[in-house]
């Protein structure tokens, strides 16, 4: 397991290499770590190793914005660590009907919706299937808008550098969805950040995002965001709610 004081060693020799690589690089990683699991205790320490590698926003005006439930206490980490405001981006995956991990696309907080048709097609969804799931995606995510937002207003997306984080990557829908759905509102600059992901999902989303912090990048066939930690179990809204209201 990756100790949290072995982290900022590593991530400053990365960034030193990756700015003596080339002028732009939109996927950071801690090298040390690729292909390795577990390497966090839990989402806080993952949020530690994801600040040392995010250094450079330290104490500047990056609006940090948690996608819920797992990347909350990731993301409170970040901006704690680095003097950063936190607000929120909920999307929701839409899931397969017989599992409640798995999804084929995703919704976001503006109400839009991408759907991945390759899945739908080789999952042999009906209609019916797809609007059900859709459906109570939508749901989830206007409940966890009222839940964690209220009737606050949206942030001004288009003047603020955005560092958008989860828990991780495994397909990339909902980071997917939330980065058309920033963009939709005028953000010019989108950092995500994760503490783990599968390297093709990484790539694609790296093609969406200006640039993709991901610690510890794993390109096995079988691959488990829960398989990065030690220490893992779902959040529920309560416990979001309560780590939200405690940055406040």
């Amino acid at each position: 397991m990756f100790a949290a004081r072995e982290s900022a060693a590593a991530c400053r020799h990365e960034a030193a290499a990756l700015r003596a690589g080339s002028d732009i690089m939109p996927v950071h990683e801690i090298s040390a770590l690729r292909d390795r699991a577990p390497v966090f205790r839990d989402r806080a320490h993952a949020g530690e190793v994801l600040a040392s590698m995010l250094e450079a926003y330290r104490g500047g005006s990056a609006l940090v914005l948690a996608i819920p439930a797992g990347g909350v206490p990731v993301a409170a980490e970040i901006a704690r660590r680095l003097g950063l405001a936190l607000d929120v981006a909920v999307v929701s995956k839409i899931l397969l009907p017989w599992t409640t991990e798995a999804g084929f696309g995703a919704v976001a907080f503006d109400g839009s919706v991408w759907i991945n048709e390759e899945d739908v097609l080789g999952y042999h969804l009906s209609r019916a299937d797809v609007q059900r799931s859709t459906d109570s995606a939508r749901a989830k995510v206007e409940r966890r808008l009222q839940r964690l937002r209220g009737k606050r207003p949206l942030p001004a997306f288009a003047a603020r550098q955005l560092i958008v984080v989860d828990d991780g990557i495994a397909a990339g829908s909902t980071l997917r969805a939330a980065i058309a759905a920033l963009r939709r509102l005028g953000a010019a600059n989108i950092v995500v950040a994760v503490p783990t992901g599968h390297l093709r999902s990484v790539q694609l989303i790296a093609g969406l995002a200006d640039a993709v912090y991901c610690a510890n990048i794993r390109g096995a066939r079988r691959y488990a965001v829960a398989d990065a930690y030690e220490q893992w179990h779902d959040l529920d809204e309560d416990e979001v709610a309560s780590i939200l209201a405690a940055l406040e």
